[in-house]
């Protein structure tokens, strides 16, 4: 069988190819697909199929009876893939098939593609080439809306940690009370959702200037422990929990909270769908709103000019920020996050769905961020970037009677 991979970066066309691919509208070097039967093993995919599952209230891919909407991704991704096997089409196009999923997961997923690859057709799509399917025998690369094909795959090692050396992190406008360490404690914290053990006796420190990536597998807990320091989540009450010097229910509220800590996860790009200018996101992060609704002042248009001549985003702060590509868009809602120097910034998997290049740039303004401020940092991600420079991981490991955590130094 002939199996194909295509790279893609954040400027690639990607859904408007899948559309024409899928209408027969298919490139000249990739004609041994037409008039043949094809599926779609994609985030689309699944959302048309939850659409429908809540439409007809009926389970249309589990073999066991569970909604998909109640299915981790990993759950979801495998039990697409076997519907879409089931079917027996002549090829299938994976749209970055590892997204979203653990380790474990991922190799799961190799598995199955690997034994249907003998009597099915893949065309991968990747944003990442260390993704790309160990029995692909042609390459290829999308640029804009054109195809091309490509004969040799190099990864390169990359620049972008030079990217933001010649100008420093901007200093705050105004500066958060100091506050002593511990930030954040856990203290033998374990949680349950009815019969479900999610997390087993969690103790984890976190400390001014701590550089942390939080990694787990698929339904370790990550999430919860997360809602339980931004959120407003009732499991947290009557636990040990301590959020800057305060125990977790005594008095503070969740806005309280969230004023202390930068956050950014690509879902909040969804919010900011209206005409909002590069400067104005930026100047929105000083004062915790969903775009801008007051004059700023000259001192916060001094700060904000700083953060993009810092992003080399200067010369575009007034485009609209739904226009920019998604490497642009991360790295301003990154620095969004970051302008008041909060005393906690989490980045919550911040690379998802990004290309090689995008991602080792946010991940060096990310390292810079560690460098030069006093911000502590929670990284959330499945996959070790390769580039990223945490002080320490915090792992979370799923047991019968939940996830237990263990800290390494990186």
């Amino acid at each position: 069988m002939n199996h194909w991979v295509i790279y893609i970066d954040n400027n690639s066309k990607k859904k408007e190819f899948i559309k024409d691919f899928q209408k027969g509208k298919i490139p000249i070097e990739l004609q041994e697909f037409n008039n043949k039967v094809g599926r779609l093993f994609s985030p689309f995919t699944l959302e048309n199929l939850i659409d429908e599952e809540d439409k007809h209230d009926q389970k249309i891919i589990s073999s066991e009876g569970q909604s998909l909407e109640t299915m981790s991704s990993g759950e979801q991704k495998k039990a697409l893939l076997y519907y879409l096997l089931k079917e027996k089409p002549d090829y299938i196009i994976l749209d970055n098939p590892f997204d979203n999923l653990d380790t474990s997961f991922q190799e799961e997923l190799k598995i199955i593609l690997h034994e249907s690859s003998k009597s099915i057709s893949f065309l991968q799509i990747a944003s990442r080439k260390s993704d790309t399917l160990s029995f692909t025998t042609n390459y290829g690369r999308l640029n804009n809306t054109t195809f091309s094909v490509i004969n040799n795959v190099i990864i390169e090692r990359s620049n972008s940690t030079y990217a933001f050396s010649d100008v420093s992190i901007p200093k705050p406008l105004e500066t958060f009370e100091n506050f002593d360490s511990p930030l954040i404690k856990f203290k033998n914290v374990s949680i349950s959702y009815g019969d479900k053990k999610v997390l087993n006796d969690i103790s984890w420190t976190i400390n001014k200037s701590d550089f942390w990536q939080l990694s787990g597998t698929n339904g370790s807990g990550k999430s919860t422990i997360l809602s339980m320091i931004i959120g407003d989540n009732p499991k947290a009450f009557g636990q040990e929990i301590y959020l800057f010097g305060n125990k977790k229910g005594s008095g503070e509220s969740v806005w309280d909270i969230k004023r202390k800590v930068g956050y950014y996860s690509p879902t909040m790009t969804n919010k900011f769908k209206g005409r909002h200018s590069v400067e104005h996101m930026l100047i929105s992060g000083l004062n915790d709103s969903v775009g801008l609704y007051t004059i700023p002042t000259e001192v916060q248009k001094r700060l904000i000019k700083q953060w993009l001549l810092l992003l080399n985003l200067h010369d575009i702060k007034d485009t609209y920020f739904n226009t920019l590509s998604t490497g642009k868009q991360r790295l301003v809602m990154t620095a969004r996050a970051m302008v008041k120097h909060p005393p906690l910034l989490i980045l919550d998997e911040p690379t998802t769905g990004m290309d090689d290049t995008s991602a080792a740039l946010l991940v060096a303004l990310v390292n810079k961020i560690a460098k030069e401020t006093n911000t502590a940092i929670i990284f959330v991600s499945h996959r070790r970037e390769p580039y990223l420079e945490p002080k320490t991981v915090y792992t979370l490991e799923k047991t019968p009677t939940g996830s237990i955590g263990h800290s390494t130094t990186a």
